[in-house]
């Protein structure tokens, strides 16, 4: 569990777990001390309603309520509030449930998505965030320039200024205004976050008596003629505005839409752009989230303070709007955006309560990118591109992360934008608010839409550990609030959405491969779990059909340290089917304090990250390696999904060697094998299995109706330099679908020899070994009519789809040595019992005939090895064990036999049907 986290678990010593696991929570914890050690200073109406009331009034509340008024209208306008806080209504409730769910820390909505949601989507929105609280803050010191050049700039036309019209009006001097207000927002972050909650509070009481004084000016003026002065056309051109007072006639003229061309802009208006203005007030609903960190009690503050601020704006919103419609005519309204100023009783208040409202919403999206950055930076998601950012001053203020948020929002202030044929029209710091506005609020739709996923997945995946104290909200909620968001994203900039999802898409595949692994128990997990739980359920192994078999491999590994190569090799062999690495532990739990085992799961797990390989790790104790062997394909798997294939290394008297040491996914990173494995048996050191056992081992598994692999010398097999070597010849498959050791009921059709075809096929197809070709070897007497065998089993392999090259080899001289050992004619009938179990290729050595000898099968051995070029691998018939146990030693010992010097060599044995010529 991260540091961050702040588990009241943890904080009470409630909960308990080893020591290691503890170590790793310590560092964690150390990992983030300075932030740890900041305190938690801001309540709830100071940390949560003042900042969220300031920044969903900002630049809307005085300069763009009465746009959106007069251009959209009573109705339209009411509409459009109605939309907006349903979407952040149901988003709220989302960040509620959220909020309520546990403790917690910096970042605000990117800590609640990249809790619940995982690093990837945490990352990914964590950035897209970040980028709207920047643009934001552009967005609300353009705003405030706007309003101090409006009221104190030089009107276009005249050089000299008159009056208060002092400040020169050029992109120039506009962004040298932008600067030193945005220092000025910088200053007060950098001194803290209570600074700034004082200073906020401080503009709340101002923006109060601001927003009560036009209240009252609605009711005190008496109707007047409003001059309207169009900046951006030639100065002597005027127009008149009318303040009503309280008119029906008023009211009516305003009920319905007229959208105009914007005089800042000269683009026609229509409901989506007016729309993406007017939600600008409602996307101010994360500035109390973005201060989960400097809360006091975040998960109490976080839903009361951002549901009363919210309805609050709501409700201020809708009483303005009626007002304003019934009091001022259309052209006031859509033309000029000071107009609360011009028809205030107190005129002053009013432009003090615009830079007020503004400043303090750049404030906060400047604090809040900051935090949202210093949560980045501590996560660790880009590594070493935002170590900067979590450095924090002495009392845990990110002061860099501030510093860095500013210098992007400062280096975003020149862009430009063309907005009219023949003339550049500079969008920031040149009065052209509008222009930005969809951008910045397809970026908040898109954050909001993550957080109502983030608890969507959460009540989805029924958790037992999701129950948020929080308890107004459900998945239909979750869902309105997505879907309303997509919807209002493509509405109001199609542009923009697309490109802001294809930023988030590339950003999410991004860190799916760069970032580091996380603890934060995120929900994918539990979504992976419920349903895969569910189609479990739905495999039902009564409904098998041949057509889909698949390879499911149980591998027993007694050390990865000398079979790193034949992991990698079952790997391939695999087909997409289920791959368990088993391991059995010689130690009696009676006997123990605790389970071995789970120290060791680790281990086990990082050697499959490691070497890339898709496995399952399943580890038992046992008193001996056959009965674990046993309580694994007993109990591995589950339901449909359970090793139908057991996979053994060859038992001789190799020296077994240190694979894993020499492995590419070592040696390529200069690391060492810290995986807690003890060191390869010495060569002289006795064996944990009895030649006996091994076979019996064998025996057990055939018993069980699984198929059984025996793998010999996999550990010489150099896949990378076989499959990249010069292409003439290409490597080679040699496959051998005949019993060497029964050549008297040699076949190629049944069960045990389709199923070695099968596994020879499905290695070809592996993606490494697609340019592997394979060599069928059909093994023919004299007098036999070779080719009407070669065409029957060509006529197989079509049927089969399997595309082979078949190769005749004469092996009279082999099977002499055998008839002349059995003293039979090899056209004669076989010795009593010689045919039984035949189907299944079995070496039962009846009591009155004699086995192959040792010379049959070393003739056997030259045979295969005669075949030139040397393959990359061979697979050879498996016979079954002789059902007299007493054999088995001698059984053991002609395969070593057979298979002596051949390199890489799978002996296989099948049970399975597993081919099928049906489409």
């Amino acid at each position: 569990m991260a540091s961050s986290e702040r588990s009241a678990l943890l904080t009470y010593r409630l909960c308990g777990g080893s020591g290691e696991e503890e170590r790793g929570r310590e560092r964690a914890r150390g990992r983030a001390a300075a932030a740890a050690a900041a305190p938690r200073k801001l309540p709830t109406f100071l940390g949560v309603v003042v900042p969220t009331l300031l920044s969903m009034f900002s630049v809307v509340l005085f300069l763009r309520l009465g746009f959106v008024v007069g251009h959209a209208g009573l109705y339209q306008a009411l509409a459009m509030f109605a939309v907006s806080y349903f979407i952040i209504g149901m988003t709220v409730l989302s960040v509620c449930a959220i909020a309520t769910n546990g403790a917690l820390d910096a970042g605000g909505a990117y800590y609640m998505i990249s809790r619940a949601l995982g690093p990837e989507f945490g990352g990914s929105i964590g950035i897209m965030f970040f980028l709207a609280n920047v643009c934001g803050s552009a967005l609300y010191v353009l705003g405030l320039v706007e309003a101090v050049v409006d009221s104190f700039g030089i009107p276009p036309g005249q050089k000299v200024g008159t009056g208060v019209h002092v400040l020169p009006q050029s992109y120039w001097y506009e962004l040298l205004y932008g600067t030193v207000l945005l220092a000025l927002c910088l200053l007060v972050c950098l001194v803290g976050a209570s600074i700034y909650a004082k200073a906020t509070f401080l503009i709340f009481l101002i923006v109060a008596g601001v927003l009560g004084t036009i209240l009252v000016s609605f009711f005190a003026t008496r109707p007047l003629g409003v001059p309207i002065r169009l900046p951006y056309f030639n100065g002597s051109e005027t127009e008149n505005g009318s303040f009503t007072g309280f008119s029906l006639a008023t009211l009516r003229d305003n009920l319905g839409g007229g959208y105009a061309v914007d005089y800042t802009t000269g683009q026609m208006m229509s409901f989506s752009s007016v729309f993406a203005v007017m939600f600008n007030g409602c996307t101010g609903i994360m500035a109390g989230s973005n201060m989960s960190g400097d809360l006091k009690r975040p998960s109490y503050s976080i839903p009361r303070g951002t549901i009363s601020a919210v309805l609050f704006t709501y409700l201020v919103y809708n009483l303005l709007a009626f007002l304003m419609c019934a009091t001022c005519n259309r052209t006031l309204l859509q033309k000029d955006y000071g107009f609360l100023r011009d028809i205030s009783i107190f005129p002053p208040l009013v432009t003090v309560g615009i830079y007020a409202a503004t400043l303090s919403a750049a404030m906060s999206n400047l604090i809040g990118a900051s935090r949202i950055l210093y949560a980045l930076a501590r996560d660790d998601l880009f590594g070493r591109a935002l170590a900067l950012a979590k450095k924090t001053s002495a009392s845990g203020n990110p002061v860099m992360a501030v510093i860095l948020s500013w210098l992007v929002v400062q280096v975003s202030l020149p862009v430009v934008f063309l907005s009219q044929p023949c003339r550049v029209k500079l969008v920031l710091f040149s009065g052209k608010l509008n222009t930005i506005a969809g951008v910045v609020t397809t970026f908040f739709l898109l954050v909001y839409a993550t957080v109502n996923l983030a608890c969507l997945a959460l009540e989805w995946a029924s958790a037992p550990n999701f129950r948020p104290t929080f308890r107004y909200f459900t998945w239909h909620t979750c869902l309105l609030g997505i879907a309303g968001c997509c919807v209002m994203m493509f509405l109001i900039s199609p542009v923009s959405a697309s490109a802001s999802l294809g930023f988030l898409l590339l950003l999410l595949l991004a860190l799916h491969y760069l970032s580091p692994s996380s603890t934060w128990g995120y929900i994918s997990q539990a979504l992976i779990f419920h349903q895969v739980r569910k189609y479990l359920l739905m495999l039902d192994v009564r409904k098998d059909h041949v057509k889909f078999w698949r390879p499911q491999m149980l591998l027993m590994v007694q050390n990865p340290r000398g079979s790193a190569r034949l992991i990698d090799f079952v790997n391939d062999l695999k087909k997409s089917g289920l791959y368990v690495l088993g391991h059995v532990e010689l130690q009696d739990l009676d006997t123990l304090p605790s389970d071995p085992l789970q120290p060791q799961q680790d281990s086990w797990l990082s050697l499959v990250d490691k070497l890339n390989v898709k496995a399952f790790v399943s580890l038992t104790l046992a008193p001996s390696v056959r009965h674990g062997v046993r309580q694994l394909l007993f109990t591995s798997g589950l339901g449909g999904m359970r090793p139908n294939t057991l996979v053994l290394g060859f038992y001789d008297d190799a020296a077994p060697q240190d694979g894993l040491a020499r492995h590419p996914a070592f040696t390529s990173t200069c690391e060492e094998v810290p995986l807690g494995f003890p060191p390869l048996r010495a060569p002289a050191a006795p064996k944990l299995l009895s030649a006996r056992e091994y076979v019996g081992i064998v025996a057990d598994a055939l018993k069980m109706l699984r198929n059984v692999l025996l793998a010999r010398q996999l550990e010489s097999l150099d896949k990378a330099w076989e499959l990249r070597r010069a292409a003439s010849p290409p490597p080679a498959i040699h496959v051998w679908p005949v019993n060497l050791l029964r050549p008297d009921s040699a076949r190629y059709a049944d069960t045990c020899s389709l199923f070695l075809l099968q596994m020879a096929c499905v290695l070809n197809m592996a993606r490494a070994w697609r340019r592997a070709r394979l060599r069928l070897f059909l093994c023919v007497e004299a007098g036999a009519m070779p080719h009407a065998q070669e065409e029957k089993l060509r006529q197989l392999l079509k049927d089969l789809r399997i595309q082979a090259q078949i190769q005749l080899v004469p092996w009279d001289a082999v099977t002499r040595l055998h008839w002349q050992t059995r003293r039979g004619p090899p056209g004669g009938p076989a010795p009593a019992g010689a045919a039984e179990e035949e189907d299944e290729g079995a070496v039962n050595f009846p009591a009155n005939t004699t086995q192959v000898s040792d010379e049959y099968v070393c003739a056997a051995n030259k045979l295969v090895l005669e075949q030139s070029p040397a393959p990359a691998v061979r697979f050879l018939y498996l016979p079954r064990p002789p059902a007299d146990t007493s054999l088995y030693p001698l059984y053991l010992r002609q395969l070593e036999l057979l298979t002596r010097g051949l390199g890489p060599t799978v002996l296989v044995h099948g049970v399975s049907a597993v081919t099928s010529t049906q489409l």
